[in-house]
């Protein structure tokens, strides 16, 4: 009797804890992307190259045509299964309040881990100025799921 217990209760406890970490809904991993004027973020497969042109257009706003936001997220399936994925920008203040963008997608809800991408492009991100903070968020209807936001939302 004490071995079939001593084997139950750590399997019962694995199957708790690994259900409850596999039903969560999460923003994982948030990626702005400036775009140059051909709509490249990179111009090769490099991280490090990616890294050192993302910083060339960062000094160089006259290079960038766009920024794109690349969202790794992970949502259980619910009823409807579908989610909307919402960035949130803060801008340079013009006359004294910032300037304040949306960008939002409807995203399928599954059991494996996604990543999406929301592009502020053409002439309302040059009409919006340099971006200070984010906010990306999964919304089911009205209700918030899963955020992460930039230091200085």
């Amino acid at each position: 009797m004490r071995r079939w217990l001593l084997f139950f209760l750590p399997a019962m406890l694995f199957v708790a804890t690994w259900s409850a970490s596999a039903a969560t809904t999460r923003v994982m991993k948030v990626l702005p992307h400036f775009l140059d004027q051909q709509g490249r973020h990179a111009l090769s497969p490099s991280l490090y190259d990616r890294d050192a042109y993302q910083a060339q257009l960062r000094q160089n706003p006259a290079q960038r045509s766009a920024l794109r936001f690349d969202v790794h997220w992970k949502a259980k399936a619910t009823r409807p299964p579908t989610l909307k994925l919402r960035v949130e920008l803060r801008g340079t203040a013009q006359g004294g309040l910032p300037r304040e963008a949306t960008l939002e997608t409807e995203v399928k809800a599954g059991t494996l881990s996604r990543w999406s991408s929301l592009t502020l492009g053409g002439q309302e991100y040059k009409d919006f100025g340099e971006v200070t903070a984010w906010r990306v968020g999964l919304w089911d209807g009205e209700r918030l799921v899963a955020e992460q936001k930039s230091f200085l939302w």
